[in-house]
């Protein structure tokens, strides 16, 4: 059964790479686990699944992955956004608090990771951010840049 990463690379069935992931399946199980521990986890600790999507959807932009914009657009329509989530997932600055702090920092963590510092998560915590939220953000920012570079990574296996 294909998941996330192998939709995100155009993997199937038939290809060597797919049949490769599968020499190891607890990474694939691992990977599809953590997708779901971060877009839907049984506690959202406020931060919702449109934000989630509409932040995805916002890091497969910055990392220029169409494959992964058109899966976060897909999964964000789905759940019927209000319009300010469309725009944050679109790129949007100028959002209201706290979406503006939010998508600073994802912007920030996503293509410049090596300048974040303490005092980011404390404009988080400035935002009104609590602790647990800024590591289900933090969290979720890992996962779908990890998920951004396995994709291209599988990609250029595949190729």
């Amino acid at each position: 059964m294909s998941d996330a990463l192998d939709l995100a690379a155009g993997l199937k069935p038939h290809d060597p790479v797919y049949r490769a992931r599968r020499a190891r399946p607890e990474f694939v199980e691992g990977a599809e686990l953590c997708r779901a521990s971060v877009l839907a986890p049984e506690h959202g600790l406020g931060l919702d699944g449109d934000l989630r999507h509409a932040l995805a959807l916002r890091m497969g932009r910055l990392n220029e992955d169409e494959a992964l914009v058109a899966q976060y657009s897909e999964a964000l329509a789905h759940l019927d956004p209000l319009d300010p989530l469309v725009a944050l997932g679109n790129g949007a600055t100028g959002l209201e608090a706290p979406h503006a702090a939010i998508a600073r920092h994802v912007d920030m963590v996503t293509l410049t990771p090596w300048q974040a510092g303490p005092e980011h998560i404390r404009a988080l915590e400035a935002a009104g951010l609590s602790s647990p939220q800024i590591i289900a953000l933090s969290e979720l920012i890992a996962f779908v840049n990890f998920q951004t570079r396995v994709a291209a990574g599988l990609r250029l296996l595949r190729s």
